[in-house]
């Protein structure tokens, strides 16, 4: 779900492939199916036993009750649908299937995208700054020195950065000057739908966090961080913020067959919060997306994420009491073998969020390992100061009306900006930053990833006067309160530090000087 890590509770919280083989038992049977109990149409991964798929899918789907959706033959993963009871047993007994899984039971919540409710304050007035006609509100990108890092470059046409998240409002006049349309695309249901009607945002979430990544520097409104590059709007989050398997394997195959080459992953999968290989069921579907995901990695894609909004200890867990959130959620023991996706998945670059203190937000999930930086993605109770009076971040917002509610808007004539938090408001400023780095000529995921960390500026962990601070708000999954480990240079909380737009360009104009 978008447990943003929006804040999030969208990260709080915050969604497929086949080689030659014997082709004789996929043929379709010479007798009709036998009657099988059906009921409501289900959407399943078909994982096989080796990364590359049959061309026969749709056969071996067909003679078991079902329909193909998409066949991720790179991959070894196939979408299907499906109301026969039956199915997933059918499916399994041929000997070139792995595992499969229904991706969800039926949505009957919709998500809180604010890990916050602390009443209603103003906005702040608008004094004059670097950029665009509120970018005097813009305090998260002054803090990472991004408008003195668009000094010398705001990014190239050449690059582009994929938002997989709910889509984007590609009318807004901050948005549509950079939106790639030939590279945009809906992947809810599993498949790719290039329809911008398909891929137009109807949450709000995927809206704001483009505008961090790159609202464009016209005159009116915010500035991005790299407001020169490209966006590919890439749908995988639906109207309540739910972003199910077949819709995230899908759009890690996008990225990864379109040259994008950043995307931003304010999100975590669904329907599982920490998806566990003990599980048949969260097993073939953590195999599914992580081969989507290494998929893109290998196809030149740097992929960042945003840790959650929960204040778990991601190298440490113990408790999940979130899952399925497409129902009724359980609790459940859980260990370090089980994974958030994206933000646990190898090559994944994972953030934490920070508030205009340079503390970390009290939302704001962490591990030791798993966080490699932390950005602003802005803190409504501990960190409230004169340049951001009530925490939170702006960015671009529909018009229109969409799943969030926004509770402080901002209106530059009739176009929207709306302030949140969370970790899917911290994601975007690396992605974007990622994007100026791409545009210095540095294109290999791990050397963007490496100068992301060099250039960073550490944070220690909080002191025990600080670390009181923080104990109104334990983990939300099994109540432990937040502790801090590792070193000034690299700990659970910020990671490598605070990202520095200005050094981590500065240092690559350098190199080619």
């Amino acid at each position: 779900m978008l447990r943003s890590v929006v804040s999030t509770r969208v990260v709080r919280r915050l969604g497929s492939f086949l080689a030659a083989g014997s082709m004789a038992v996929l043929a379709m049977p010479g007798t009709p199916i036998p009657a099988a109990a059906t009921g409501t149409t289900d959407t399943y991964l078909v994982v096989y036993t080796t990364s590359a798929s049959d061309q026969e899918a749709a056969a071996l789907v067909r003679s078991a009750g079902g329909t193909l959706v998409h066949n991720y033959s790179e991959i070894g993963v196939a979408v299907a649908r499906s109301n026969r009871t039956d199915f997933t047993s059918k499916v399994k007994a041929d000997a070139r299937v792995d595992s499969v899984a229904s991706t969800s039971v039926g949505v009957t919540k919709l998500r809180n995208e604010e890990p916050d409710a602390h009443g209603s304050d103003g906005s702040p007035s608008v004094t004059p700054a670097p950029g665009d006609s509120l970018s005097g509100l813009q305090w998260d990108m002054t803090q990472i020195h991004a408008f003195q890092a668009q000094s010398i470059t705001a990014g190239k046409r050449s690059v582009t950065v994929g938002d997989i998240d709910t889509g984007a409002d590609f009318n807004h006049p901050d948005l549509s000057p950079n939106i790639d349309l030939s590279k945009s695309a809906s992947c809810i249901g599993g498949s790719a739908n290039t329809a911008p009607s398909a891929w137009k945002d109807d949450n709000g979430h995927g809206t704001h966090t483009a505008g961090t990544i790159a609202a464009a520097r016209n005159g009116i409104g915010i500035v991005g961080v790299a407001p020169g590059v490209k966006l590919a709007v890439i749908k995988a989050g639906d109207k309540d913020g739910f972003f199910f398997p077949e819709a995230v394997v899908c759009a890690f195959m996008w990225a990864g067959s379109h040259h994008i080459n950043v995307t931003n992953n304010s999100y975590f999968a669904d329907p599982w919060y920490w998806n566990c290989p003990s599980h048949p069921a969260e097993a073939a579907i953590l195999t599914a997306e992580k081969r989507a995901i290494r998929f893109a990695t290998n196809h030149g894609v740097l992929n960042i994420a945003a840790a959650g909004n929960f204040s778990d200890d991601l190298a440490h867990p113990t408790q999940d009491r979130q899952s399925p959130d497409d129902t009724t959620p359980v609790t459940r023991p859980v260990d370090s073998s089980c994974k958030i996706v994206p933000v646990e998945i190898p090559g994944v670059l994972g953030v934490s969020a920070d508030g205009n203190l340079r503390m970390k937000s009290f939302y704001s999930n962490y591990g030791l390992g798993v966080i490699q930086v932390t950005a602003p993605g802005g803190d409504s109770v501990l960190q409230r100061t004169t340049a951001a009076p009530n925490g939170r971040v702006l960015s671009s917002f529909p018009n229109y009306p969409v799943g969030i509610t926004c509770l402080r808007p901002v209106f530059e004539g009739t176009t929207k900006y709306c302030y949140l938090q969370g970790t899917s408001m911290a994601s975007p400023h690396v992605a974007g930053l990622a994007a100026l780095i791409e545009s210095m000529g540095v294109r290999q995921p791990r050397d963007v990833s490496e100068i992301i960390a060099e250039t960073a500026d550490p944070i220690a962990c909080p002191s025990a006067a600080q670390l009181a601070l923080y104990a109104p708000f334990p983990s939300v999954n099994n109540d432990a309160p937040q502790q801090c480990e590792g070193s000034r240079s690299f700990n659970g909380w910020y990671g490598h530090g605070e990202v520095n737009a200005l050094e981590a360009v500065r240092s690559q104009g350098q190199n080619q000087n």
